[in-house]
């Protein structure tokens, strides 16, 4: 007998990726492979609500919303007390501590965090910056950036690049290979986090051999055997210490988490420049 499918429904009056983001990053808790996601953005009506909320209750999952709207809010409210359906106001409780604590006001704008203010200019250019520096194309981006990811093939340089240029964070990665000299760009300073990536060797072998899987070539190509992979671990961690910069081993890490330990570490940094001055 198989297992019924398991929903968590997210729902927004604006695009709901705040809401997802608290979502997704609970799911990674737990054994969920068999829960899913399902998201509505941009809800406007009480009757949407309703629909919702029955469907939930069909499914048997609950709800998470972001609706900043107070009459969405209290009908999602009243709709999944009557059909007994468990909800999770993300964005509430947090708007509540500002009223108490500093007796703001909410704007009651759906969509606020995703305005074109300066902010959203700047996350556009972190992104074209990460994808014209991506892979060393370029050794002036290490220069410029303020982040420098580097490592072997395959630990995810490219997707964390991104994911931080959508905070707003210019970063260039540069892939280390034993038979390529580094740049003389890559050298410490200030002006920039260089950090280091790294993997277990057992879980390097399994992703590259996948990835000679999906582009239809032999799995016994030296770019996936161990001695090889092996040697190119090696190498970078030479290259690492030598630069002596932080390290993350990404093995079975989510992009987002090691994410948050790069932002946690230019904090840091920015802290202590400020505190030298």
């Amino acid at each position: 007998m198989t297992k019924q499918q398991r929903y968590i429904y997210v729902c927004s009056d604006a695009v709901g990726e705040t809401a997802e983001a608290v979502a997704r990053a609970t799911m990674r808790q737990f054994a969920a492979g068999e829960v899913q996601l399902r998201r509505y953005s941009q809800i406007r009506t009480e009757e949407e609500i309703v629909s919702i909320v029955q469907e939930a209750a069909d499914a048997g999952g609950f709800i998470a919303f972001t609706l900043v709207q107070p009459e969405l809010r209290e009908m999602m409210k009243e709709e999944a007390k009557q059909r007994g359906v468990r909800i999770v106001d993300v964005m509430g409780p947090m708007m509540q501590a500002y009223i108490d604590t500093f007796n703001g006001y909410p704007r009651r704008e759906p969509g606020l965090l995703h305005t074109l203010d300066d902010a959203y200019y700047q996350r556009i250019d972190a992104v074209e910056f990460a994808v014209n520096f991506d892979d060393g194309k370029d050794a002036r981006g290490l220069l410029q950036a303020e982040v420098v990811l580097i490592g072997v093939s395959r630990t995810s340089k490219t997707p964390l690049s991104i994911y931080l240029a959508h905070k707003g964070i210019k970063v260039a990665n540069l892939p280390l290979m034993p038979e390529v000299k580094p740049p003389a760009e890559l050298m410490p300073s200030p002006e920039r986090l260089i950090v280091g990536l790294t993997m277990e060797l057992r879980q390097m072998h399994k992703i590259r051999t996948e990835r000679l899987r999906t582009m239809g070539l032999p799995a016994v190509s030296r770019y996936a055997s161990e001695a090889r992979i092996r040697e190119e671990l090696e190498y970078a961690e030479a290259v690492m210490k030598r630069l002596g910069c932080p390290v993350i081993d990404v093995t079975d890490r989510a992009i987002e988490e090691t994410a948050g330990i790069i932002t946690s570490w230019m904090h840091e940094r920015e802290r202590s420049l400020q505190s030298g001055r």
